[in-house]
Order: C-alpha cells, then sequence, then structure tokens
C-alpha cells in the first residue's frame, strides 16, 4: 500500500494500464484534481469523475487499500504539507533568526542525501537517455532558470548541440519551434510550478521529445508523462526552497554524460577551455 500520494501516483501510472475504464476515470481523476479528492465526499468526487461511489472504492481496494478512508487519506495529507506562502515563511524567519546558518547547512545535507537517494540509478538512466538524443533542450524559470543555464553552460564545454530555452523578450513559442522529434528535452520546475515549464513540457511531447523532469513531485505537471523524472527535496528553514539539491542533480547530469563520452568529449572539453584562456576569458 502506497505510503504517500507521491507514491500512489506512481502505482497509478505504472498501473493505469491495466485498469478497466472505470478504474482509468477514476485514477485519472484523482491525479488531477487532488485538492478536490481532499476536501469532498466519496460521492462528490464519483459524480465530479463520472463514475459510481463504489467503484472508487473498488479502485482503493485494487490500489492496495482497505478502503475509500484509507486511499483519500493521503490527499488530505498532502494538502497539510504543501509549501508555505513564501511571506509566510519570511514573518517566521524574522522572528527566530537564532542558529539560522548552522540550520541552513543542516537543511542543504539533509536535502542532498534524500535526493541521492531518490535519484542514483535514474541519473545514469537519464544520462543516458540524453546523450542518444541528436539535440538537447534545456529550460527552467524564474529561480530555476540557473539551474538550467548552469546545466546548459557545463554540457555545452564538451557538446554543441545543446541550447537554453529561456522565452527571452516572449519569445518562448518561437524556441518551441526548434524542439524536434527524438530530441530531448530537460524542464526544471518546482511548486508552485511555473506556467512555462509546463507549456514546454506539453510542448515536448507533442513533439516526440523525450522528456526529463528535474522537479519535487512524482505528481507535478511536468513529471506525469516525462520519460524520467529526477526529483529534489527542497527543504529550508530561509523564506525561499533550497535549490542546492537541484544544482546537484544537473551537475551530476553533466558528469555522467562526459564519462559516457568517454575521450571525446575530453577532447572537446580541453580544446573549449583552451580557447577561452586564449580569447582572454579568465584573469591572467
Amino acid at each position: 500500500m502506497p505510503d504517500s500520494f507521491d507514491q500512489l501516483a506512481v502505482l497509478i501510472r505504472a498501473r493505469f494500464s491495466e485498469l478497466s475504464p472505470q478504474f482509468q476515470m477514476g485514477a485519472a481523476f484523482l491525479l488531477d484534481h487532488p485538492d478536490e479528492v481532499a476536501v469532498s465526499s466519496m460521492r462528490k468526487v464519483a459524480e465530479r469523475a463520472q463514475v459510481q461511489p463504489a467503484s472508487l472504492v473498488r479502485l482503493s481496494q485494487q490500489l492496495g487499500f482497505p478502503g475509500w478512508n484509507e486511499l483519500r487519506n493521503l490527499f488530505v495529507a498532502r494538502v497539510r504539507t504543501r509549501p508555505e506562502p513564501l511571506t509566510s515563511r519570511a514573518r517566521s524567519l524574522v522572528k527566530s533568526k537564532d542558529a539560522l546558518a548552522n540550520n541552513l547547512l543542516v537543511a542543504q545535507q539533509h536535502n542532498l542525501e534524500v535526493t541521492a537517494a531518490h535519484n542514483g540509478r535514474v541519473i545514469v538512466e537519464a544520462a543516458r537517455l540524453l546523450r542518444r538524443a541528436p539535440h538537447v533542450h534545456v529550460a527552467g524559470f524564474r529561480s530555476c532558470y540557473a539551474v538550467a543555464f548552469g546545466l546548459v553552460y557545463g554540457y555545452r564545454l564538451f557538446r554543441s548541440s545543446v541550447s537554453l530555452l529561456n522565452g527571452e523578450a516572449g519569445t518562448l513559442e518561437m524556441q518551441l519551434r526548434t524542439v524536434e522529434r527524438d530530441s530531448a528535452t530537460i524542464v526544471i520546475s518546482f511548486a508552485p510550478y511555473s506556467v512555462e515549464a509546463a507549456r514546454v513540457a506539453e510542448a515536448a511531447l507533442e513533439k516526440g521529445s523525450k522528456l526529463i523532469a528535474i522537479t519535487d513531485s512524482a505528481v507535478s505537471p511536468i513529471a506525469l508523462n516525462a520519460d524520467k523524472v529526477l526529483i529534489f527535496s527542497h527543504e529550508s528553514p530561509s523564506f525561499f526552497p533550497s535549490l542546492v539539491a537541484a544544482t546537484a542533480i544537473a551537475e551530476s547530469l553533466v558528469a555522467h554524460l562526459l564519462a559516457l563520452e568517454g575521450t571525446d568529449a575530453v577532447e572537446q572539453l580541453a580544446i573549449a577551455e583552451q580557447s577561452l584562456h586564449a580569447k582572454g576569458a579568465y584573469v591572467p
């Protein structure tokens, strides 16, 4: 039996094709409208999902729960643990600033440990997927822009067919025209998820590009239909979620890609490094 909403979502995604049409309708509603499930009666959820209440009970049991109430508890817990507004966290921070620096470091260490436990195998699989793609697009908006930019910067040092989708000057739709079938697209976002990130993920799927999501939940808008999902933890005693673990994933991906490419990538990196020094990019 799943212990969390994220685990439930993974189970539903894995077994969706095996479910009956009635169960598929109910399961789809659960994933698409989790807030409603948390606050509505079973009868109301069934009405909205256009299934019989008994179908929700049987679906719950098929997913490993004794009944509907046990399944619904995961949705209630999800609502209780959703991120606080930044202003609320900021007020708490101002009131209790003692030992903040140490608490931040402890939180970062915890985030890295949790993220490493989630992604060891998947990072290698994602790197192999990226290596096979003729072109790689990377997108991250708002605070995630720095993570996306860092990934592109490191990757471009040994591969030229990598581009950043940043929507500069309102040109995102024009940039999305360059996404082609069999390419790969990396999208980085966490709750509350940016509209632009969801749009890039949607476009990648529409065009037949492989999608890799770097996100905070297996059921985030960019993760539900992704080929590979890399989950990072962003807990922080500060007012803003931490992106240390997301950055670690990006750096790990680049390192794995270099290792997979081998000597050819090392030669390209050497050429790039020599060029940067020769053109005065760094202080002598």
